[in-house]
């Protein structure tokens, strides 16, 4: 298992794939890249077993939020990502107790 674009959900008690980033070059969209793309990664989740495929998206970017739409893809605007930065995260793992 390839842990660099694993994750689990407790929900549905199976890894799933998280996606960072997908970028297409403006002059090379609307020719099916991103689409491919997503559709190279949905068959391997498919074939892991996956039970979600999950990937951001910025609030303000409309083209990739309809493109994403196009996709069935269903924006889950009640969670709030939180992240921890390297700082955060050493100072969390040095913490006693």
């Amino acid at each position: 298992m390839d842990h660099r674009i694993v994750n689990f959900s407790t929900f549905v008690g199976r890894t799933g794939i998280y996606l960072e980033d997908l970028f297409v070059r403006p002059d090379m969209r609307s020719h099916g890249i991103g689409r491919g793309l997503l559709r190279a990664l949905a068959r391997i989740a498919r074939d892991r077993n996956c039970g979600r495929m999950e990937w951001a998206v910025l609030d303000w970017n409309e083209p990739a939020l309809k493109f994403y739409k196009s996709l069935d893809a269903r924006p889950m605007t009640e969670w709030i990502v939180h992240r921890l930065t390297p700082v955060e995260i050493r100072k969390l793992a040095t913490e006693e107790g």
